[in-house]
């Protein structure tokens, strides 16, 4: 499997980014029913080129909402179902021995793709966990010694259940420190419900009615001219240094055994500039750095064990943090 590396386009900015992130918007809501803060916070990762760990009991449309997504965008989808015995080498690929050829050939996994739903990612061992990092941190995969890089777009999606935990392998720090985002995914609101019911209840089951109005809108060279120009959403230095005094906050915040580390303050300042270009704007505000804090800290902070025993939310934490820490005034 191999994915062609488009020509680049110049940054897109301006009135045509948001025009574009109103139209994925659009198209996906033709499947994905309701969540409109679940879409846009993954819309924040995708602009700001950072990854998503998605928690959220079964049977919420997780998988369809990474879908709709990818054809909205014209992108290579895959899905790696995570078990107790999957093997790192069936996410990224691995070596083999070809007759024919009488040679070493590479057999390129799951991974190579745009974007990847890792499902119930905690349901595999940590050595097998480990296989994303490389891939989330530097968009590549080594096998057998040799690196091969992933064109651009890549958006790892992972998700986990929140209720289940027998069987399954909690992430490690590090691991959960290279996902821009943690969100929460609860169940949709009654009358987003009823039209889901609805949609599939009238002659058409799961399988084929989700995309069938999903149109694309975009392609690959768009999405990553789409991330320069988010990149380009200018951040005045007072706003910056909010960011970085929120991050340090938290490690030093009773309560909290490990604070979120510089990767904390970066994800701020990044999903609050995708934020931004979400709400029509080409700067970042204060609210902007708050509206993103819980998606972008929850995963970064370990509450002390009495903290846990008492059954305190890292959420309200959080809260309290927003509370306390002084935001620059407009």
């Amino acid at each position: 499997m191999s994915i062609e590396t488009p020509a680049p386009l110049a940054p897109i900015t301006g009135d045509q980014l948001i025009g574009h992130v109103d139209a994925i918007r659009a198209q996906v809501s033709q499947a994905f029913v309701g969540q409109a803060e679940v879409l846009d916070h993954i819309l924040v990762a995708l602009l700001a080129g950072g990854h998503v760990l998605l928690e959220g009991v079964p049977g919420l449309g997780k998988t369809l909402l990474v879908r709709a997504l990818a054809t909205a965008l014209d992108c290579s989808f895959a899905r790696v179902q995570f078990t107790p015995d999957l093997m790192p080498s069936d996410i990224s690929g691995h070596a083999f021995y070809d007759p024919k050829s009488e040679s070493f050939r590479i057999r390129r996994g799951p991974v190579f793709t745009n974007l990847l739903l890792a499902d119930e990612i905690n349901r595999a061992p940590a050595k097998t966990q480990a296989a994303l990092l490389e891939v989330m941190q530097e968009q590549q995969v080594t096998i057998e010694g040799r690196s091969y890089e992933l064109p651009p777009p890549f958006l790892a999606i992972a998700t986990q259940n929140p209720v289940e935990q027998e069987g399954t392998y909690p992430l490690p720090e590090a691991q959960l420190d290279r996902f821009l985002l943690k969100i929460l995914m609860g169940y949709p609101e009654h009358d987003d419900e009823v039209r889901m019911v609805g949609n599939v209840s009238t002659g058409r089951n799961a399988h084929d009615f989700d995309l069938s109005r999903v149109q694309r809108v975009l392609d690959r060279r768009q999405i990553t001219a789409m991330q320069q120009g988010t990149a380009l959403v200018a951040v005045d230095p007072v706003v910056l240094d909010y960011a970085v005094r929120l991050a340090r906050a938290t490690r030093e915040w009773p309560g909290i055994s490990l604070g979120a580390g510089p990767r904390g303050s970066l994800a701020l300042v990044r999903a609050a500039r995708s934020y931004a270009v979400l709400q029509g704007r080409d700067f970042v505000t204060p609210d902007d750095i708050r509206a993103v804090a819980k998606p972008a800290l929850r995963h970064r902070i370990t509450l002390a064990p009495e903290l846990q025993i008492e059954g305190m939310r890292i959420d309200a934490v959080i809260d309290a943090l927003l509370a306390k820490v002084e935001a620059p005034r407009r």
